[in-house]
């Protein structure tokens, strides 16, 4: 499998990995301070070929990927779930840990930045579903996250990515109820 885009992963086990499983190029940030340097790799990269954000689905894999997104508008972003992601020896999580088939069904289920999308579920809604705010919230929103392929997040990030990769109210309650039905047991 070829991939057009260059794809920003946090270091060289991770471009490794992506090796493995794609015929790709890769930029390496080197770490969470992502520098100018490499803001400006990223920037030639999307306007010569398209950039796909795939880093790790932990705290400093998170900020990386709003940092990059926040300066370079309009990349693709692939995710991974932390289950996909935990290494062998459950000591550490990291796309160098996935095996090449969660990283090719990642990279098929890219999700593309809009910023305008009218048909966004609200913060009101998220709260009425119980994922911001009560007991089970985190654990809904991970396995929702999953379900969704847009990777957990906190109430605020996870309604963002709603509205950013365009989540239809449609395939959001879809995927809700299956959640709820995992939960409840009648799955």
């Amino acid at each position: 499998m070829k991939i057009k885009e260059v794809i920003v992963v946090e270091g060289k086990d991770d471009t490794a990995a992506i090796r493995r499983a794609v015929d790709a190029d890769t930029i390496e940030t080197n770490g969470a301070a992502v520098g100018a340097d490499v803001i400006e790799r990223i920037k030639l990269a999307k306007e010569r070929r398209g950039v796909i954000i795939f880093t790790d689905p932990d705290f400093p894999g998170e900020k990386i990927r709003r940092t990059i997104a926040e300066q370079v508008p309009g990349c693709k972003h692939a995710f991974l779930t932390r289950e996909a992601a935990k290494a062998k020896n459950g000591k550490g999580v990291g796309v160098e840990h996935a095996s090449p088939d969660d990283i090719r069904q990642a990279l098929a289920n890219v999700y593309e930045e809009t910023a305008d999308w009218e048909e966004e579920i609200t913060f009101a809604e998220l709260i009425e579903a119980g994922l911001i705010g009560g007991e089970m919230a985190r654990q809904r929103r991970l396995r929702l996250g999953a379900e969704l392929k847009i990777g957990y997040a906190n109430g605020r990030q996870f309604h963002k990515r709603l509205k950013v990769f365009r989540i239809s109210r449609d395939t959001f309650y879809a995927a809700l109820a299956q959640v709820m039905q995992e939960e409840t047991g009648d799955a």
